[in-house]
């Protein structure tokens, strides 16, 4: 039904929330050709484009909405893909509400046009009706390799590619996609989107090799002794941090990592895949962001009868998206906040049985600028649990660093780099993402890819 309150977002259809926390498809269905025209119809197409402005991809968006409104479907995503190459991801697990949508001049005085989902519109039926990536562009003659198939490198193997670099990606791991496949469930980003964004990419020329690890399989160094002319380190940050708190050597304590890469990558979700996870009658899933609505998220659906979040601050100090914790509440998720865990119990053959937790309170901002959270003294109580899953934060795995001479290691165990967010201390090595900047958003990383691809062809134009 097309919208008819131009101060209301066109709605997107949903699956019930009991009937969604049992199966692993996607919560929101993608706009029909009519919603999504009436939700073009709401955009103002502002002469100063300030939505532009929030996208860390510079995405034309009113040009590709005023498509839309034209019912020139294919045009609208020829016009994403001038500037993003991961449409179809991008219209799913951006935080535009907090990016493009926030500076949408529609939101003043209602809510801001669903740039989303008009995205994630444009890339679905482009997929549907058989529109795919541009062609290759003629070889430059010039090699680039791009260590990490997650959206930074993903994005600046497309940008070079298209400028005509012959690029390799390097992964790990057995399959592509980084993040995007070991990280965000099938419910969020089905894995068929992103299978389908790696082949249009690889239509564009791009080499995937995958179980490569650099600074096993090969260094950097190596790399450039070889013929690449430039590497680009989007490697991510795959190290997943832990409390120190007594008790998380026990059996079924995960860190979120492990839990949704079993989940996620092995398919331990599937039925009859052989992938080992733990069946849990009680979850506690230790953290706020999205990596913890992921992981709780899971847990429901895998069967476990009573899943919660516990986190220290408050519901206003929640990093994860609005959507993901809306979507957790109505899932039946638990929510144990301005709570901190301060010891996992166990029986005398390591279950754990329960965790011991502490009340908190907020007290001055830190220098982040969010209320700092301490101890209620006093306040001690427990949590029957027989599963804990830690969530709460990563760092980038050591290796790169370790075997690259030259390359500078800097807060978390970060690359550094210079102003420009993607120059490293070694001459023509660039990197960036979460190898940079530590675990940030999808599109962050894809912003970074981008830059760090406009500065190897600048670098290499030169030569």
């Amino acid at each position: 039904m097309p919208n008819v309150n131009i101060n209301k977002k066109t709605p997107a259809a949903e699956q019930e929330p009991n009937i969604r926390n049992r199966n692993w498809d996607e919560v929101t269905s993608t706009y029909t050709e009519d919603e999504a025209v009436a939700e073009a119809n709401r955009c103002l197409n502002c002469k100063h484009k300030p939505c532009v402005s929030g996208c860390p991809v510079a995405v034309n968006i009113p040009d590709f909405i005023s498509a839309i409104k034209a019912r020139d479907f294919a045009g609208a995503y020829a016009i994403i893909r001038r500037t993003n190459a991961l449409p179809a991801v991008c219209g799913r697990v951006c935080p535009q509400e907090s990016q493009c949508e926030s500076k949408c001049v529609r939101g003043i005085k209602g809510e801001p046009v669903a740039i989303g989902r008009l995205e994630r519109f444009a890339a679905d039926w482009a997929a549907e009706h058989g529109v795919g990536a541009a062609d290759a562009a003629p070889s430059n003659g010039r090699r680039v390799a791009v260590v990490g198939s997650g959206p930074a490198g993903l994005t600046c193997a497309a940008e070079l590619a298209s400028r005509g670099y012959a690029v390799t990606i390097f992964e790990a791991l057995h399959l592509p996609g980084g993040v995007l496949s070991y990280g965000i469930p099938e419910f969020r980003l089905p894995k068929s989107i992103v299978h389908r964004e790696i082949d249009n990419l690889q239509k564009l020329g791009v080499t995937l090799e995958t179980n490569v690890l650099i600074g096993r399989s090969i260094t950097v160094d190596e790399l450039l002794e070889g013929g690449y002319e430039a590497v680009f380190i989007g490697s991510g940050a795959g190290l997943p941090s832990f409390m120190g708190i007594p008790g998380e050597n026990n059996c079924g304590v995960y860190s979120a990592n492990e839990y949704l890469t079993r989940c996620n990558l092995m398919g331990a979700y599937k039925s009859d895949n052989q992938t080992p996870i733990r069946t849990s009658k009680s979850v506690a899933v230790i953290g706020g962001g999205n990596v913890a609505m992921d992981a709780a998220r899971c847990a429901k659906r895998l069967g476990a009868e009573e899943v919660r979040i516990i986190y220290r601050r408050g519901a206003d100090e929640l990093p994860a998206r609005e959507e993901e914790v809306h979507h957790a509440r109505e899932e039946g998720i638990i929510f144990n906040l301005l709570t901190a865990p301060v010891r996992i119990n166990a029986d005398e053959k390591g279950v754990i049985t329960f965790v011991t937790c502490v009340r908190m309170e907020l007290g001055e901002p830190d220098a982040s600028g969010r209320r700092s959270p301490r101890t209620v003294e006093g306040s001690e109580f427990d949590i029957t649990v027989d599963t804990v899953i830690v969530a709460i934060g990563t760092s980038p795995n050591p290796l790169i660093l370790k075997t690259t001479p030259g390359l500078e290691a800097g807060k978390s165990g970060c690359i550094v780099t210079a102003e420009d967010g993607v120059t490293t201390t070694r001459p023509l090595v660039y990197a960036g993402g979460d190898a940079v900047t530590g675990a940030a958003t999808v599109i962050l990383a894809m912003g970074a890819g981008r830059d760090a691809a406009a500065a190897i062809d600048a670098a290499l134009s030169e030569k």
